[in-house]
Protein backbone atom coordinates (compact mmCIF):
# COMPACT_ATOMS: atom_id res chain seq x y z
CA UNK A 1 0.00 0.00 0.00
CA UNK A 2 2.55 2.29 0.96
CA UNK A 3 4.07 2.00 -2.57
CA UNK A 4 0.84 2.63 -4.40
CA UNK A 5 0.39 6.09 -2.24
CA UNK A 6 4.64 7.23 -2.91
CA UNK A 7 4.15 5.96 -6.82
CA UNK A 8 0.46 7.84 -6.84
CA UNK A 9 2.57 11.36 -5.05
CA UNK A 10 5.04 11.26 -7.37
CA UNK A 11 2.45 11.06 -10.66
CA UNK A 12 0.55 14.09 -9.04
CA UNK A 13 3.91 15.88 -8.68
CA UNK A 14 5.30 15.10 -11.96
CA UNK A 15 2.64 16.44 -13.70
CA UNK A 16 2.48 19.69 -11.91
CA UNK A 17 6.03 20.30 -13.77
CA UNK A 18 5.06 20.46 -17.23
CA UNK A 19 7.33 22.71 -19.11
CA UNK A 20 6.85 26.07 -20.38
CA UNK A 21 6.40 26.76 -23.76
CA UNK A 22 8.10 29.86 -25.20
CA UNK A 23 5.02 31.18 -26.69
CA UNK A 24 3.37 34.37 -28.74
CA UNK A 25 -0.65 35.39 -29.62
CA UNK A 26 -2.55 37.81 -31.10
CA UNK A 27 -6.15 39.23 -30.34
CA UNK A 28 -5.69 40.19 -33.85
CA UNK A 29 -4.40 38.00 -36.30
CA UNK A 30 -3.74 34.13 -36.53
CA UNK A 31 -5.31 32.99 -39.80
CA UNK A 32 -6.36 35.84 -42.38
CA UNK A 33 -5.42 39.39 -42.29
CA UNK A 34 -7.92 41.71 -42.37
CA UNK A 35 -7.86 45.15 -44.58
CA UNK A 36 -6.52 46.38 -40.90
CA UNK A 37 -3.46 45.01 -41.30
CA UNK A 38 -3.03 44.98 -45.01
CA UNK A 39 -0.64 47.80 -46.17
CA UNK A 40 -1.52 51.47 -47.94
CA UNK A 41 -0.15 51.56 -50.93
CA UNK A 42 1.12 49.85 -53.51
CA UNK A 43 -1.80 49.42 -55.15
CA UNK A 44 -3.22 48.00 -51.44
CA UNK A 45 -5.92 49.71 -49.70
CA UNK A 46 -5.59 48.65 -46.14
CA UNK A 47 -5.08 50.29 -42.78
CA UNK A 48 -1.30 49.41 -42.49
CA UNK A 49 -2.09 48.76 -38.64
CA UNK A 50 -0.04 46.38 -36.83
CA UNK A 51 -1.81 43.24 -35.08
CA UNK A 52 -1.53 43.30 -30.96
CA UNK A 53 1.09 40.90 -30.07
CA UNK A 54 1.84 39.10 -26.36
CA UNK A 55 4.46 36.70 -25.63
CA UNK A 56 4.95 34.24 -22.17
CA UNK A 57 7.59 31.69 -20.80
CA UNK A 58 10.74 33.05 -21.92
CA UNK A 59 13.44 31.52 -21.33
CA UNK A 60 15.71 32.16 -18.06
CA UNK A 61 18.41 34.40 -19.16
CA UNK A 62 16.37 36.64 -21.94
CA UNK A 63 17.31 40.17 -21.73
CA UNK A 64 15.36 41.12 -24.21
CA UNK A 65 13.39 40.78 -27.32
CA UNK A 66 12.86 41.54 -31.05
CA UNK A 67 10.14 41.05 -33.25
CA UNK A 68 10.00 40.19 -36.89
CA UNK A 69 7.76 39.95 -39.51
CA UNK A 70 8.37 38.04 -43.12
CA UNK A 71 7.08 36.94 -46.24
CA UNK A 72 8.68 33.88 -47.93
CA UNK A 73 6.32 33.71 -50.32
CA UNK A 74 7.04 36.89 -51.93
CA UNK A 75 8.21 37.08 -55.54
CA UNK A 76 11.63 38.71 -55.00
CA UNK A 77 14.15 35.35 -54.33
CA UNK A 78 15.07 36.50 -50.89
CA UNK A 79 11.59 36.94 -49.16
CA UNK A 80 10.37 39.93 -47.56
CA UNK A 81 10.80 41.86 -44.52
CA UNK A 82 7.50 43.70 -43.53
CA UNK A 83 8.47 44.41 -39.78
CA UNK A 84 11.82 44.77 -37.45
CA UNK A 85 11.95 45.19 -33.85
CA UNK A 86 14.53 45.22 -31.78
CA UNK A 87 16.09 46.27 -27.89
CA UNK A 88 12.28 45.56 -26.89
CA UNK A 89 13.10 45.13 -22.46
CA UNK A 90 12.95 42.13 -21.11
CA UNK A 91 9.85 42.93 -19.02
CA UNK A 92 7.56 43.99 -21.58
CA UNK A 93 5.29 41.03 -22.81
CA UNK A 94 2.95 43.01 -25.13
CA UNK A 95 2.35 45.07 -28.38
CA UNK A 96 -0.36 46.96 -28.50
CA UNK A 97 -2.18 46.99 -31.94
CA UNK A 98 -0.89 50.32 -33.83
CA UNK A 99 2.54 49.96 -32.41
CA UNK A 100 4.17 49.33 -35.29
CA UNK A 101 3.66 53.02 -36.37
CA UNK A 102 6.68 55.20 -35.33
CA UNK A 103 4.16 58.68 -35.57
CA UNK A 104 2.20 57.36 -33.09
CA UNK A 105 4.81 56.19 -29.98
CA UNK A 106 3.54 53.44 -28.50
CA UNK A 107 6.69 51.34 -28.86
CA UNK A 108 8.63 50.97 -25.31
CA UNK A 109 11.20 53.25 -24.09
CA UNK A 110 14.58 51.46 -26.02
CA UNK A 111 13.05 49.59 -28.63
CA UNK A 112 14.01 50.11 -32.56
CA UNK A 113 11.96 49.98 -35.19
CA UNK A 114 14.37 49.20 -37.89
CA UNK A 115 14.04 49.90 -42.48
CA UNK A 116 11.87 47.13 -43.89
CA UNK A 117 11.96 46.24 -47.21
CA UNK A 118 9.55 48.91 -48.03
CA UNK A 119 12.39 51.14 -47.22
CA UNK A 120 11.18 52.70 -44.14
CA UNK A 121 10.95 51.80 -40.58
CA UNK A 122 7.79 50.71 -38.99
CA UNK A 123 4.98 48.03 -39.86
CA UNK A 124 4.40 47.40 -43.32
CA UNK A 125 1.42 45.17 -43.69
CA UNK A 126 0.76 42.41 -46.29
CA UNK A 127 0.40 43.42 -49.68
CA UNK A 128 1.77 40.49 -52.38
CA UNK A 129 1.14 40.75 -56.39
CA UNK A 130 -2.29 40.40 -57.58
CA UNK A 131 -3.09 36.90 -58.40
CA UNK A 132 0.07 35.86 -56.62
CA UNK A 133 -1.87 33.00 -54.64
CA UNK A 134 -2.00 33.31 -50.80
CA UNK A 135 1.03 34.47 -48.98
CA UNK A 136 2.08 33.24 -45.22
CA UNK A 137 3.65 36.04 -43.21
CA UNK A 138 5.13 34.96 -40.34
CA UNK A 139 5.55 36.92 -37.12
CA UNK A 140 8.39 35.41 -34.58
CA UNK A 141 9.50 36.63 -31.02
CA UNK A 142 12.55 36.42 -30.35
CA UNK A 143 13.84 35.88 -26.67
CA UNK A 144 17.70 37.43 -26.70
CA UNK A 145 20.66 36.91 -24.79
CA UNK A 146 21.71 40.50 -24.41
CA UNK A 147 19.90 43.65 -23.78
CA UNK A 148 20.48 45.79 -26.46
CA UNK A 149 21.90 44.91 -30.49
CA UNK A 150 24.45 47.46 -31.27
CA UNK A 151 22.51 48.88 -34.34
CA UNK A 152 20.09 51.85 -35.10
CA UNK A 153 17.09 52.62 -36.95
CA UNK A 154 18.80 52.76 -40.36
CA UNK A 155 19.98 48.86 -40.09
CA UNK A 156 18.28 46.75 -42.95
CA UNK A 157 16.69 42.88 -41.92
CA UNK A 158 19.91 41.50 -43.04
CA UNK A 159 22.20 42.94 -40.82
CA UNK A 160 19.17 42.99 -37.78
CA UNK A 161 18.64 39.02 -38.48
CA UNK A 162 22.20 38.44 -38.59
CA UNK A 163 22.43 39.97 -34.73
CA UNK A 164 19.10 38.63 -33.82
CA UNK A 165 20.36 34.98 -35.22
CA UNK A 166 23.74 35.53 -33.15
CA UNK A 167 22.12 36.33 -29.54
CA UNK A 168 18.48 34.06 -30.05
CA UNK A 169 17.88 31.56 -26.99
CA UNK A 170 14.45 30.77 -28.30
CA UNK A 171 11.86 32.23 -30.51
CA UNK A 172 7.98 31.65 -31.09
CA UNK A 173 5.98 32.35 -34.41
CA UNK A 174 2.34 32.99 -35.75
CA UNK A 175 1.86 32.36 -39.31
CA UNK A 176 -1.24 34.51 -40.80
CA UNK A 177 -2.11 35.01 -44.57
CA UNK A 178 -3.17 37.08 -47.40
CA UNK A 179 -4.22 37.00 -50.73
CA UNK A 180 -4.90 39.94 -53.38
CA UNK A 181 -7.25 38.38 -56.33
Amino acid sequence: MRVFYFSLIWLVVLSGLKAQTFTVTSSEVGGQATEKQVFKGFGCTGRNISPQLSWRDAPEGTKSFAVTMYDPDAPTGSGWWHWVVFNLPAEVHELASGAGDPSKGLMPRGAVQSVTDFGKSGYGGPCPPKGDGPHAYIITVHALDTKALPLDASANPALVGFHINAHTLAKASLVFYYERK
